[in-house]
């Protein structure tokens, strides 16, 4: 009988919470191996979105091939389910070009999503999408929240009113399955993740809150200095553009949006923005504690990239080992 093909390297999953120094880390892992990159960010997804989303640069992107970056207009929606698709897809991609897929980014619910499955909920449909985007234009989605009050008053009481992407899914879910989606995720099954024990993740994480505070106020002013106002008013300028947006809804740009409506002056907004941008970091910290195995890595330490880089070499070399 043939032999059977050995299983793969582990996937590495580079992770941390905002302004950890995970851009730095990931382009020096890329300058020893042969990776190419699959962002796990839901706001580096759109395009006209640089600045505030401290996305790569043009010489960074030319240094390493980097995936799920400017995907969409930032009038589009991006979804866990569809994240995990294209992710798997890349994977699969990548290795069989020879090269080693790198995971890297901060938005834990896409991890999450890719790790552990999702819940067994209804397919988007595009007709009832359409459908719904077309009654909220006439009637705006706070009345649409109202109706999904009416059917599924579990899921209505944790979404904001102008939380369009997903007051559509919770309708969309009800219309379809004919029950509240609070019901269903109480019930559904779990899918299993495809090789779910093949990703491990390396943890940038502080080794004191307050120092992560500091770097995510000098980066937020740094932004400022590099024009994220005018980028957020370019955005805020196309009226196809609303704050119940998910790219409007993004930490910076929220802040900036409610600025250039009057509702906040810009040093108030500054402050807002990096105050939001702190409960972000605290989030994602949290889920990452909560995961059963990481390599954790102290991005405050002076030679972070360089134990990120060790612990990369560890994960490849016992996922060889492994395979022999």
């Amino acid at each position: 009988m043939p032999a059977s093909p050995a299983p793969a390297l582990p996937v590495i999953c580079l992770a941390g919470p905002t302004a950890a120094g995970k851009s730095a880390s990931t382009l020096a892992l890329a300058e020893r191996w042969p990776l190419e990159i699959v962002n796990v960010d839901s706001a580096t997804i759109y395009r006209g979105m640089d600045i505030g989303t401290a996305k790569p640069t043009a010489a960074e992107r030319a240094r390493v091939p980097q995936h799920l970056l400017d995907i969409l207009d930032p009038a589009q929606s991006y979804s866990a389910a569809e994240f995990r698709s294209d992710a798997l897809r890349l994977i699969g991609e990548i290795r069989a070009r020879g090269r080693i897929p790198l995971l890297a980014g901060g938005t834990m619910m896409y991890y999450k999503a890719l790790r552990e499955g999702l819940d067994d909920l209804p397919q988007a449909d595009p007709a009832l999408r359409a459908e719904l985007e077309a009654r909220a234009a006439r009637l705006g989605w706070p009345a649409l929240h109202a109706e999904l009050a009416a059917l599924d008053p579990a899921t209505a009481a944790r979404l904001a009113p102008n939380d369009s992407q997903r007051i559509q899914r919770a309708l969309e879910i009800c219309m379809l399955s004919g029950q509240p989606m609070s019901a269903l995720l109480t019930r559904a099954q779990r899918r299993p993740a495809e090789d779910a024990g093949r990703y491990v993740t390396i943890s940038l994480e502080p080794s004191e809150r307050a120092a992560l505070h500091a770097r995510i106020a000098q980066r937020f002013d740094a932004m400022l200095q590099a024009g994220l106002l005018e980028e957020v008013r370019a955005l805020h300028a196309r009226p196809d553009l609303h704050p119940g947006l998910p790219s409007v809804r993004c930490v910076g740009y929220r802040q900036m949006w409610a600025h250039l409506d009057g509702e906040a002056t810009l040093a108030e907004a500054r402050e807002q923005a990096i105050a939001a941008t702190r409960q972000l970091a605290k989030r994602q910290i949290t889920w990452l504690r909560a995961q059963p195995s990481r390599i954790v890595v102290d991005c405050l330490a002076p030679d972070a990239v360089s134990r990120a880089i060790d612990a990369a070499a560890a994960v490849l070399a016992a996922g060889k080992s492994a395979n022999r």
